[in-house]
């Protein structure tokens, strides 16, 4: 394999810049730049000048890193050169080592070169992805649960039992001609279906979750119009995002956008105020007020204080549920109250506020505590598309094996099923994948990662 150099730190000028190379020539290469590092020991830092020994020309002050294989990020000698951040000078330190023999490195190799040599799986490279771009705290737990191998040891310790079970089975079609021969215990072939079937629902259940965390909470604004909606989404945000008028219906399609509040994400819908109406065209800003609750996994229902009306499409008993979503009532436009109304009782999650006045920090502390309930999950959380639709064929071909079991079918079917079974859990990390599959997962990293 050869060697591979690329810039580490994000493109731009900067304090200092890390060049990394990795590849069998990394030590060598290296050396012939800086100073001697062939006795050198692994996590070891020196102290050099960058020259070439040819014009003894000296290019810049640095520091040079050392990991020997196997003990390094890609499990190949690896050498990470820290130089001063200007443009001029990395760009320079990338020509000289290609003068000496680096390829430049292709977007995400060198994460691949330690998938290749076993350094980590499949699902904890695309976590190293997933932890580069986290951009909340919940993202970024999540992204580093992975890495540290939360999915793969979930699903290594399934394939083994599924493979143990799977040998048995194909061990009884070598004996094909002894019919009396059974050596997989068909009662505990079928307990140890179910308790992976379980396992799996769980996992795929657990992808809402992650979806959720990774591209933020879909969190539906609704209500009637001229409730002050626009004017609740402007203020959560703080900016002018959505036009407010007193005009009923000036909201005629939904506005999307996002925010993180105390780590966690949340993509706020400003929807369509919802009422009977005869325009077309405020009619079908109503029906995708319908599907943006529908896809909703919270919906604010924001009611007028003042009149406290509630559209009855929206309508739902004290406490209830809009499907299995929680419903926060916003009851706004507090300013304009006179009575004591807004201090009612109420057994369902409520918030009395001025939106116009910017009044939306207790409700910005109970949708984190909504959120937080929601997506409490003890167990592993999926978060990867890929994953999600491996696991799906998984859960499909354990359950055609517990119908199998079910009907008494031969084993040649039963091992058949359980090889889709084993081969989807393969795809996940990375055991059983085409390249073509890996060259599309690395091309999305960035280069030096």
């Amino acid at each position: 394999m050869d060697t591979i150099s690329a810039i580490s730190t994000p493109y731009g000028t900067g304090g200092i810049a890390i060049v990394r190379v990795s590849g069998p020539e990394a030590i060598a290469i290296a050396e012939r730049l800086t100073c001697p590092l062939q006795d050198a020991k692994g996590y070891t830092v020196r102290h050099a000048y960058l020259h070439r020994g040819r014009t003894n020309e000296i290019l810049d002050e640095v520091l040079v890193s050392v990991f020997r294989a196997p003990h390094s990020f890609t499990g190949e000698d690896v050498v990470e050169i820290a130089c001063h951040g200007s443009l001029f000078i990395q760009q320079e330190v990338l020509r000289w080592l290609a003068d000496e023999g680096c390829r430049m490195a292709r977007p995400g190799e060198f994460t691949q070169r330690a998938f290749l040599n076993g350094k980590m799986d499949l699902t904890q490279a695309e976590a190293v992805a997933d932890l580069i771009a986290a951009e909340t705290k919940a993202e970024k737990d999540l992204a580093l649960s992975q890495l540290r191998g939360g999915v793969s040891s979930e699903l290594a310790a399934l394939r083994e039992q599924l493979l143990h079970f799977t040998s048995l089975i194909e061990l009884e079609l070598d004996f094909a001609d002894h019919e009396e021969l059974e050596f997989a215990d068909r009662s505990e072939l079928k307990g140890l279906a179910q308790k992976i079937e379980e396992t799996l629902t769980a996992l795929v259940g657990s992808f809402q979750t992650g979806n959720a965390i990774k591209n933020g909470i879909p969190v539906a604004i609704a209500g009637a119009t001229n409730a002050g909606k626009s004017t609740l989404l402007n203020a959560l945000l703080g900016e002018e995002r959505a036009i407010v008028s007193d005009i009923h219906g000036t909201t005629r399609d939904t506005v999307e956008d996002t925010l993180v509040i105390d780590g966690m994400l949340f993509r706020f819908i400003d929807t369509a105020g919802i009422r009977e109406t005869k325009d077309s065209i405020e009619a079908m800003g109503i029906a995708r007020s319908r599907q943006a609750i529908e896809n909703a996994q919270i919906v604010l229902h924001v009611v007028d204080v003042t009149k406290d009306e509630r559209e009855p499409l929206l309508t739902s008993p004290k406490g209830e549920k809009i499907g299995s979503k929680p419903v926060l009532y916003v009851y706004n436009k507090v300013d304009l109250l006179k009575g004591a109304k807004q201090t009612e009782d109420t057994d369902k999650p409520a918030i009395y506020l001025s939106a116009k006045n910017g009044e939306v920090e207790a409700l910005k502390r109970l949708l984190v505590k909504t959120a937080q309930g929601m997506f409490q999950h003890n167990g592993t959380v999926i978060s990867n598309a890929r994953h999600y639709e491996a696991l799906v064929r998984a859960q499909d071909a354990i359950r055609r094996v517990q119908e199998g079991l079910q009907n008494d079918i031969s084993g040649e079917f039963l091992s058949m099923d359980l090889q889709d079974c084993l081969a989807a859990l393969g795809e996940i990390t990375g055991q059983i994948t085409s390249q073509e599959v890996l060259n599309n997962i690395f091309a999305k990293f960035c280069i030096g990662k």
